[in-house]
């Protein structure tokens, strides 16, 4: 749990605020609200459950999973074609975006999640990069003692966080039980229709919903393709679905809450 889904998992601390107040903000309507949930719960309908946990966990090697795992899987049934060296490279960039995930994905995680003090204590606003520091340098040491130690550490943690996030995205959801409507396809496509040009900015910020996704994959080979699984369909999709329905209740009745959603 805290190994394979500690990425996507931390993706409600920045992913709403981070559409509706970044670069290309969206206003904090009805129409625009309605319309970013739906496309982040299809964005984790399609990209993870369909694309990665129904289709591409099915092709391992030997159990292992992963870009590399990928690579040698089509070379060992395409045999040597001109075209290898392309799927070759094509994997080598796969891994270097895997690894450039893995450096920014802790470094926005952790701020975001230290960020949410400083709306509670100002005073401690200054604090915020030394904390970030520290506790980044932390994970990265217990992380050099393997996977099997940082299982054990945060896999009771991310637990915790998963069912918190959750039954704070119920609380919010029973104040406002209309949200639960967003979850259809068509509020995507009428924020595209209506507003074209801030529905196409405002994918990039929805991809932040499915980030770490590929790391379902990735950790096949140490964790089991059933178990990874039934943890994402029973317990992680239902959490990051109802925190995510549950922020967009909570903006719509209070938008000042955009700060830390």
């Amino acid at each position: 749990m805290g190994v394979v889904f500690g990425d996507i998992g931390t993706s409600p601390l920045y992913a709403l605020r981070d559409t509706f107040a970044g670069h290309h903000p969206l206003p904090l309507d009805r129409l625009h609200v309605f319309g970013i949930i739906s496309l982040m719960f299809w964005s984790m309908m399609i990209i993870v459950t369909l694309k990665y946990v129904t289709v591409i966990m099915r092709a391992d090697n030997k159990g292992e999973g992963g870009s590399l795992a990928l690579i040698a899987l089509i070379n060992k049934n395409v045999g040597e074609r001109s075209w290898s060296t392309g799927i070759v490279l094509l994997a080598v960039f796969a891994t270097a975006l895997f690894y450039g995930d893995s450096m920014i994905t802790p470094a926005i995680s952790v701020m975001g999640a230290i960020e949410g003090l400083a709306v509670y204590a100002p005073t401690l606003g200054g604090l915020v990069v030394p904390l970030v520091l520290v506790i980044l340098v932390f994970l990265f040491f217990i992380q050099s003692r393997g996977t099997a130690r940082v299982a054990t550490f945060f896999g009771p943690m991310m637990t915790i966080y998963f069912g918190t996030i959750s039954v704070l995205g119920i609380v919010s959801i029973a104040a406002s039980p209309g949200v639960m409507l967003a979850l259809s396809p068509h509020y995507a496509a009428a924020m595209f229709i209506a507003d074209p040009m801030r529905g196409f900015l405002a994918m990039g910020a929805a991809v932040l919903a499915v980030t770490g996704a590929e790391a379902l994959y990735a950790d096949m080979g140490h964790f089991g393709r059933p178990p990874i699984r039934v943890s994402w369909l029973a317990f992680v999709l239902p959490a990051l679905v109802m925190n995510y329905l549950g922020q967009a209740a909570l903006l719509l009745r209070q938008p000042e809450a955009l700060e830390s959603p």
